[in-house]
């Protein structure tokens, strides 16, 4: 069984080489950025006892305040069953509270705690200096470029992603 596959004169390979016009390449490189600042970011949070996938839970949730279980599964990319994980450890450490919605006694808005909230701040004092080394290498303006084209490319106009 054979694919159709549309064939070019000169075959474009991807590699995560810098300057690579690949159509994969972007991808690559974005992958590669994100392990990079996630490394760090996890380097920062370790000390404080929780992970990356807890603090996007804490960032939801300092952001929107009380948020269902499906809308913060939605808003960190995770599933019905890794969020209540996420959830069930947040409860644990304090860091976070389930509260039942009222109307829908089978609903439950996760809400963060005063403890939650010390930790939140505790982890961007932390993150700080961190962050820094990550764009070091940026000349001047290139860090607020950087952050502007993500964000356009993240969430492009429309809210399609």
């Amino acid at each position: 069984m054979t694919a159709d596959v549309p064939q070019r004169a000169t075959a474009s390979r991807a590699t995560d080489r810098p300057g690579d016009t690949s159509p994969f390449a972007l991808g690559l490189l974005l992958r590669q950025a994100h392990w990079r600042a996630a490394t760090v970011m996890t380097e920062a949070l370790r000390p404080l006892g929780i992970e990356l996938r807890h603090f996007a839970v804490l960032i939801v949730l300092v952001d929107r305040g009380p948020t269902v279980q499906r809308d913060l599964a939605a808003a960190t990319g995770s599933d019905k069953a890794g969020i209540m994980r996420v959830v069930d450890d947040l409860e644990r450490r304090g860091l976070a509270v389930r509260k039942t919605v009222p109307g829908d006694r089978r609903v439950r808005a996760v809400e963060i705690t005063p403890q939650g909230v010390e930790l939140f701040d505790a982890a961007h004092v932390a993150a700080e200096p961190l962050a820094e080394r990550l764009v070091a290498e940026l000349e001047p303006g290139e860090r607020e470029q950087l952050r502007d084209l993500l964000t356009r490319f993240a969430y492009p106009s429309g809210g399609e992603a």
